[in-house]
């Protein structure tokens, strides 16, 4: 005996939170199962940044005061692997939020809108034209695997995970800092590049600290993760004993990542969906998943081509502006002419910010600006 489901959406963060809010916002009669392997709350290792784009998909959704208990951050002060820096408020204040809070009260909001919540691990799939089979005991018309880095349903599917030379590793924990810090912080590293640590004030006297570097990378050390991420945090946040520790693998976006195949819709992290150049997340789940939810509830009869329409409308200029710069990026010195640039130009500064956290693209006069500082800063030094 099979259930009979109209959308199954396996993993229960924001962006299979999103999906399935979305598709019970459009289609209210439809029969919605949210599936997770573990119960919520649950903590995920995560940088917890979600920026004002990410409140905007909140709104979206029908929750936009979900976090409006949380205190904003204004403030945003960045070092470069050269030295540069820049310190600005940013247009829109950014929030930071636990995971283990931010995920349970989306699915809190999935479940008081009737979607069906439940702790369930797939463990096999199998695809038909007009429906997917999950584990021989749940039927759906259409399936979003929001189910992670380690998509489980991804593998199921066929569909390869990001290579190595697009995954970063990260290592995160909490930190105590001053009650009223409102200012987040990152600090580059050259060695290694690319490679950062992060402070982000979390609002109640502790900050979400972190350190990441890119898998390649860090196995060229030829020493143990641990230690090198370890080790690395604690070099450049010399002042910020930090607690809880736990590292978390990042697919970082190719530029034109695979939305799925069949009925099966890839969201968030399954979709290696994060932004290349600094690791944020939240927002490509928030956006993605709600996407995928919409697609799965009005297009019947062929969701994936809806969906991949969505996505690229959404996203497809910004993913590639994101894959370009993430490429001069591999240049510590490119960087430096950025953060130099942003320091002297608030518009650039604000378009670094909503390029780095949101979709935004670079118009071709600012580009020139920052080659032209690349290029002179390269001729200094020789």
């Amino acid at each position: 005996m099979l259930e009979n489901w109209d959308v199954v959406v396996v993993g229960g963060g924001p962006a299979g939170a999103a999906a399935a809010i979305r598709a019970k916002q459009l289609r209210p009669d439809a029969r919605v199962l949210l599936a997770d392997k573990a119960d919520f709350p649950r903590d995920k290792a995560c940088g917890d940044g979600i920026a004002a784009h990410g409140r905007e998909e909140l709104a979206l959704l029908g929750v936009p005061g979900l976090i409006d208990d949380y205190r904003p951050a204004r403030g945003l002060s960045v070092v470069s692997p050269g030295g540069a820096r820049v310190t600005a408020a940013v247009a829109r204040p950014n929030h930071v939020v636990p995971r283990t809070v931010f995920d349970a009260r989306l699915v809190d909001a999935a479940r008081a809108r009737g979607v069906e919540v439940r702790r369930h691990r797939v463990r096999a799939l199998t695809l038909h034209d007009d429906h997917v089979v999950l584990d021989g005991a749940l039927s759906a018309r259409t399936v979003v695997a929001a189910d992670g880095a380690n998509s489980a349903v991804r593998r199921l599917i066929g569909v390869p995970p990001a290579p190595d030379r697009h995954t970063a590793i990260a290592v995160r924990g909490y930190a105590d800092v001053p009650a009223d810090d409102d200012v987040q912080f990152i600090a580059m590293q050259k060695d290694g590049w690319p490679a950062y640590a992060w402070s982000f004030p979390v609002g109640d006297g502790t900050a979400n600290v972190g350190f990441g570097m890119m898998l390649p990378r860090l196995r060229a050390t030829g020493r143990p993760g641990r230690e090198v991420l370890h080790g690395r945090l604690a070099e450049l946040l010399p002042d910020l004993p930090t607690r809880d520790l736990r590292a978390h693998h990042l697919p970082l976006s190719p530029g034109r990542p695979r939305p799925g195949a069949g009925r099966v819709l890839l969201a968030g992290d399954a979709a290696s969906l994060i932004n290349p150049l600094t690791g944020e997340g939240i927002y490509y789940a928030l956006l993605s998943g709600r996407l995928a939810g919409e697609a799965a509830a009005e297009a019947g009869a062929d969701p994936l081509a809806a969906y991949r329409r969505k996505l690229r409308g959404a996203l497809g200029r910004h993913l590639r502006t994101t894959d370009v710069l993430a490429r001069a990026a591999q240049s510590p010195g490119f960087i430096d002419a950025a953060i130099a640039t942003a320091a002297r130009h608030k518009e650039v500064f604000d378009l670094l910010v909503d390029v780095g956290l949101g979709a935004g693209t670079v118009p071709a006069p600012i580009a020139l600006t920052v080659a032209r500082r690349w290029l002179w800063n390269g001729l200094r030094r020789g």
